[in-house]
């Protein structure tokens, strides 16, 4: 680390115990009137937040329909096996996870050009599977649950046994996977959640990180060293080899 970014990290660290110190002078500010958790976090290289949604990709137990138009008879609904495949009539044993529709009906339709004369493949999802998402922070049970459906960070939380008294709930950190794997970082203000679910009920994907934090940002800045840079559970997707390439 530069000695720069050991300054930058010493003087927050002595602000965070000044801040925590018996007696000192300074008043403590209520838990809604700190800042952005974000802005104490400026020396670690979160990239920029998007809310782009990228294609889905299939995942082990989704249920997919494969459709051949040309050969009916190969019409097939499959789940995706905990190894990320599906198997088929012909051609046997696909990878499908880590897939999009597309992806995937392209690599069967090769798959299958070696038998039919037409063979256009269609691939659609049938059922997925529960969102999987980590809460931690200030919940009565922290942990990893499945999220059925489309949900936010408020529902998480609620699935997570509801805020503790202690809970700032006006800065609740999101932590997400961005594009080339890159963690994203944001807060949102769930004490307005309700009045305002467009700003601040963020939608969940698989394997976000919500977390709660309490009045001071030194908790959350030892949850994210300890999860996010040392643990990494956001990295809980999967990997298959697809032609012999790591993916």
């Amino acid at each position: 680390m530069s000695e720069g970014g050991l300054s930058r990290r010493f003087l927050l660290l002595a602000a965070l115990a000044a801040a925590g110190a018996p007696g000192c002078a300074t008043a403590q500010k209520p838990p809604e009137a700190e800042g952005p958790v974000e802005e104490q976090f400026t020396d670690i290289p979160y990239a920029d937040w998007s809310d782009y949604e990228p294609p889905y990709r299939f995942y082990p137990g989704d249920e997919i329909e494969v459709t051949v138009p040309s050969a009916p008879e190969f019409n097939k609904s499959q789940v995706v096996g905990p190894d990320g495949r599906i198997t088929l009539g012909l051609v046997g044993r696909i990878m499908a996870a880590d897939r999009t529709g597309d992806e995937l009906a392209q690599a069967i339709g090769q798959a299958y050009a070696k038998d039919l004369l037409r063979p256009e493949v269609e691939v659609a999802l049938k059922t997925a599977t529960p969102l999987k998402v980590f809460v931690g922070g200030e919940v009565n049970n922290p942990g990893v649950f499945d999220m059925a459906g489309d949900s936010d960070a408020l529902r998480a939380i609620i699935q997570a046994g509801d805020f503790k008294p202690t809970a700032r709930r006006g800065s609740v950190v999101i932590i997400r996977r961005g594009p080339e794997g890159r963690g994203m970082l944001r807060t949102v203000n769930l004490s307005r959640g309700l009045k305002h679910p467009a700003q601040d009920l963020v939608p969940l994907r698989r394997f976000d990180i919500v977390y709660v934090p309490k009045s001071r940002v030194a908790e959350a800045a030892q949850f994210i060293q300890q999860y996010f840079r040392d643990l990494s559970p956001i990295q809980f997707g999967f990997s298959y080899a697809l032609n012999g390439v790591q993916q």
